[in-house]
């Protein structure tokens, strides 16, 4: 396993491609400027020395060596060690809807920003618990498998909106069955599906979904996100700017509510409760002591110990990339130029 023991060093790297136009916009202005001067032949003669081609090879072993150099210091790390641990946790499935109506408003920001704030918080609090993230529209996906690394959680929970899934719709009854499949059923762990969701079901058969998930011994919860009285949807240009609503085929503006009866009949198919999103309450808290009620059975994983430093080749081999950039000279050696070792000498 590789890890950096100093990871914020590595934002360093940003600078590279800044450095890289920096230096072209430089060496454009620089073949201007000996364009305007004059015919380049004649240049080159009365400039022998002048080389073109030696400042871009220096700053190349530059660049790389400061690239080499910065992940040097941030001090990459390599896992040499491994043992057994034992944790008693739950396996826990997000099953996050991310259609279109999940943008409106009655929650603001919108639903979907508030379902997500509401996973950031169970993330924060999990333990030895593990988790996975289904998102689902038209078509469900897995967004992240089942895992313990709650890092990785974060980072993919922050990459989810609406356009990653590209089929529209609420299939909710696929989405509970996708999160059934990312289970690991090797695992005896106690198993709990959180399905966050407006209830808007439009595609197929989401309460026997739900069944099938129970008699797998997965239970079912439901957070809805929405109000009964609804909000329109709304709808943004590629530079995220809102332009309207959505409107229906006969041009009035279509109202999203939240569906509570399709959400109370999936939660009781599933064994679990239903709990309605408040812009003060997410409902997460009640369905996780609801999770720790559970059954909490021993899982084995495997962890790394002891970690040995491996910046010393980095900075070693930024170092003589530096010093091979040093021995270059920006200008044309003349006596070198005049050793012709392949010229054929007419008779």
């Amino acid at each position: 396993m590789l890890r950096f023991a100093h990871t914020a060093f590595l934002w360093a790297l940003v600078a590279i491609p800044v450095l890289i136009l920096f230096f072209m916009a430089a060496s454009l202005w620089k073949k201007r400027a000996l364009a305007a001067l004059g015919d380049r032949a004649i240049i080159k003669d009365i400039m022998p020395e002048v080389s073109l081609s030696r400042p871009k090879l220096k700053f190349i072993l530059w660049i790389i060596a400061y690239g080499i150099l910065v992940i040097g210091v941030a001090d990459p790390q390599i896992g040499t060690k491994t043992e057994d641990a034992k944790h008693q946790g739950s396996d826990i499935m997000i099953v996050l809807d991310v259609s279109n109506s999940m943008l409106s408003m009655d929650f603001a920001p919108n639903r979907l920003e508030n379902a997500k704030m509401a996973i950031a918080q169970l993330i924060d609090h999990l333990h030895d618990d593990r988790i996975g993230i289904v998102v689902f529209a038209g078509e469900p996906y897995v967004q992240l498998p089942i895992t313990t690394d709650y890092s990785a959680a974060k980072l993919f929970l922050n990459t989810i909106n609406t356009g990653m899934v590209p089929v529209q719709g609420t299939a909710i009854g696929a989405a509970i069955d996708m999160g059934v499949q990312s289970m690991d059923f090797k695992s005896s762990t106690s198993k709990a599906i959180i399905l966050m969701t407006d209830g808007e079901n439009h595609e197929d058969d989401a309460i026997t979904a739900a069944q099938a998930a129970h008699d797998k011994g997965i239970v079912v919860h439901v957070i809805g996100f929405g109000s009964p009285q609804g909000s329109p949807i709304p709808v943004f240009d590629a530079s995220g700017r809102q332009t309207g609503f959505h409107l229906d085929s006969a041009g009035k503006t279509v109202i999203s509510k939240l569906n509570e009866d399709m959400c109370r009949q999936i939660a009781l198919a599933g064994g679990g409760i239903y709990i309605r999103a408040t812009n003060a309450n997410s409902g997460m808290g009640a369905v996780m002591d609801e999770v720790g009620k559970m059954k909490q059975k021993t899982y084995d994983s495997k962890t790394f110990k002891d970690f040995e430093d491996r910046f010393q080749f980095f900075l070693g081999f930024a170092f003589l990339l530096l010093v091979i950039e040093f021995f270059i000279a920006n200008r044309k050696s003349l006596r070198l130029s005049k050793l012709k070792l392949f010229e054929v000498k007419k008779p």
